[in-house]
């Protein structure tokens, strides 16, 4: 059971990685960015989630080095954009998003989006960054079973963890159980469905049970199916809270109610049909 904001689940080269994270997707560049992360380091967190493609890197590195926590204490992560996919490209994003944040070694470095006849070479030139010991951990994210058979087939090194869309009204459980297999760790982005489930009556139940919000009780219902979890919000209040979840469990019973939910519905893009 995930007891703490700062406890961490074995990935399959050994490395360990926080359970729970925050994510700083569409959150402003400069003093928006800064101080999310930096109020999310003073509450305890310890895994930093951010992108190329959220053009806040520089901002999330200053942060890092502003909050007066060793960097060995954080587990930070960045991922390569679809336009800078292939060999040599990824080399080169690589150093851009390293110099950005002012780092000499990344925890873990993750493929976006499975951008077809071009993931196959950016993981190639990610196990060679892998191997020369730049980055501590590779993966992938938005990649469905045959997305990872396919990169299966030549790769040398499996991903680490798999970053994906998961919450109650997406189970993802072809997937859940597919990365199991494979000794993938799933990581949930979006868990919250964007608020599509606080007015739900299960949900509203578990709430009232527990002295929870809805958001911690899905939030917990994450952790509690064996997934990491990344939130996001720019109010130092809601960082707290979002973080309050580790004095409580969900019953089995309770993990299936919300389970039940399930309409395999996404709020973002599908990862067999996306044009970006």
């Amino acid at each position: 059971m995930t007891t703490s904001l700062t406890a961490k689940v074995k990935l399959n080269n050994g490395v360990e990685m926080p359970w729970f994270g925050l994510g700083v997707w569409q959150v402003k560049d400069g003093e928006e960015a800064k101080d999310s992360v930096k109020a999310a380091i003073k509450a305890g967190y310890i895994g930093i989630d951010t992108a190329a493609a959220y053009k806040n890197e520089t901002s999330v590195g200053e942060a890092i080095r502003e909050s007066g926590v060793n960097r060995e204490d954080l587990f930070i992560t960045s991922k390569v954009w679809n336009g800078d996919q292939g060999y040599e490209e990824t080399l080169a994003a690589f150093d851009a998003t390293m110099e950005k944040l002012g780092l000499d070694v990344l925890d873990l470095y993750l493929i976006h989006w499975p951008v077809k006849g071009k993931y196959k070479d950016t993981w190639r030139a990610m196990e060679k960054l892998y191997k020369d010991g730049r980055i501590r951990s590779i993966g992938v994210s938005n990649f469905q079973p045959h997305h990872l058979d396919d990169l299966l087939a030549d790769a040398e090194v499996v991903p680490a963890v798999n970053q994906v869309e998961f919450h109650p009204l997406l189970t993802q459980n072809e997937l859940l159980n597919y990365c199991a297999q494979k000794g993938i760790q799933v990581e949930a982005w979006s868990p919250l469905a964007q608020g599509r489930l606080f007015d739900n009556e299960v949900v509203k139940g578990l709430s009232e049970k527990h002295g929870k919000s809805p958001a911690q009780i899905l939030l917990r219902w994450v952790l509690d199916k064996g997934v990491i979890v990344l939130t996001r919000s720019v109010k130092e209040s809601r960082i707290v809270e979002n973080a309050d979840i580790f004095d409580f469990v969900l019953t089995p019973e309770e993990i299936s109610s919300l389970e039940a939910l399930n309409k395999n519905e996404r709020t973002g893009p599908d990862p067999d049909n996306f044009n970006f």
